[in-house]
């Protein structure tokens, strides 16, 4: 019987994905960097030309996630179609995240976020779900940026 691998997300970055490495885990807590293989020689191969030095594939964790990432140059680009969601105890957490990671004021929308790769995130109280139970607290969360745990219990109490 095989064994059964954890799936890893992979970043595809232009040419910065060592810096994006470094930074999320300055973010995020239990977090290092695994390992970091860089492209070869340009001389072995026309596909080396321009990337000697940059991160062939690179290997991180952020708070126990594995990740793997690469510079694969601007051929693709990241869009809101993925983003990672955290989970936060409180509104401390919800506002340190906030800070760290949004850094593209247009792409904020309830919780959402976008950082300075491009990559978008969102950042919610843990309990969410139990934060959306009326109308009026899905209307309150539609009008925010960062979300306002204390904003969206007022709503469901109809204050």
């Amino acid at each position: 019987m095989s064994t059964i691998l954890p799936i890893s997300p992979c970043l595809w970055f232009d040419s910065n994905a060592r810096e994006a490495m470094d930074y999320y885990v300055s973010v995020f807590p239990n977090s290092r960097i695994v390992s970091i293989a860089e492209y070869p020689d340009e001389s072995l191969s026309e596909h080396f030309v321009g990337k000697q030095g940059k991160v062939l594939t690179g290997e991180f964790i952020l708070n126990g996630v594995s990740f793997i990432c690469l510079d694969g140059g601007p051929l693709f680009t990241f869009s809101e179609a993925i983003s990672f969601t955290v989970q936060c105890k409180d509104q401390d957490e919800i506002d340190y995240y906030w800070k760290a990671l949004s850094h593209v004021p247009e792409s904020e929308q309830c919780g959402w976020c976008k950082d300075r790769f491009g990559l978008s995130w969102q950042i919610v109280p843990a309990n969410m779900s139990d934060l959306l139970q009326t109308d009026e607290q899905i209307q309150a969360m539609m009008q925010m940026h960062k979300l306002d745990i204390s904003a969206l219990e007022a709503a469901g109490r109809g204050a």
